[in-house]
């Protein structure tokens, strides 16, 4: 394991700490992956690369509210990024936000109608909005 430098920064630059986080997400340590990325973002505040890894970490690590927060600051620095419309809306419907959760899955389907897991999410989401007034 690296030894950190005084201040508790991870040894490197920003960048190596992006490469870091990415290969610690693949690898299936999605908190130690978030733990990084966040020094990053927080160095790079407007890397959208850096956030897309952060917010994937956090939503691997269950954390679901914030990963929401960082697919929103994607979504509303880039409108045309439909991973993060995806990513916010299944953020938000893991948190329970499930009437949240259908407008970026209906983005990202209108996006990419081709994608396969943007569509089965969407027509899940829809699926629950039903049954639930149907109760």
């Amino acid at each position: 394991m690296d030894h950190e430098k005084t201040g508790g920064a991870p040894e490197g630059d920003v960048y190596d700490w992006y490469q870091r986080g990415v290969k610690l997400l693949k690898e299936g340590s999605p908190a130690a992956a978030a733990a990084i990325l966040e020094r990053a973002a927080t160095a790079e505040p407007d890397s959208r690369s850096i956030r897309e890894a952060l917010a994937r970490a956090q939503f691997n690590s269950r954390r679901y509210a914030e990963a929401a927060e960082s697919f929103r600051w994607i979504v509303d620095a880039n409108p045309a990024e439909d991973y993060a419309y995806f990513g916010l809306g299944l953020s938000l419907w893991r948190t329970g936000d499930v009437e949240g959760a259908q407008e970026p899955l209906a983005i990202a389907v209108a996006m990419r109608p081709d994608e396969r897991n943007y569509n089965n999410a969407l027509k899940s989401v829809r699926a629950t909005i039903r049954a639930r007034r149907e109760m």
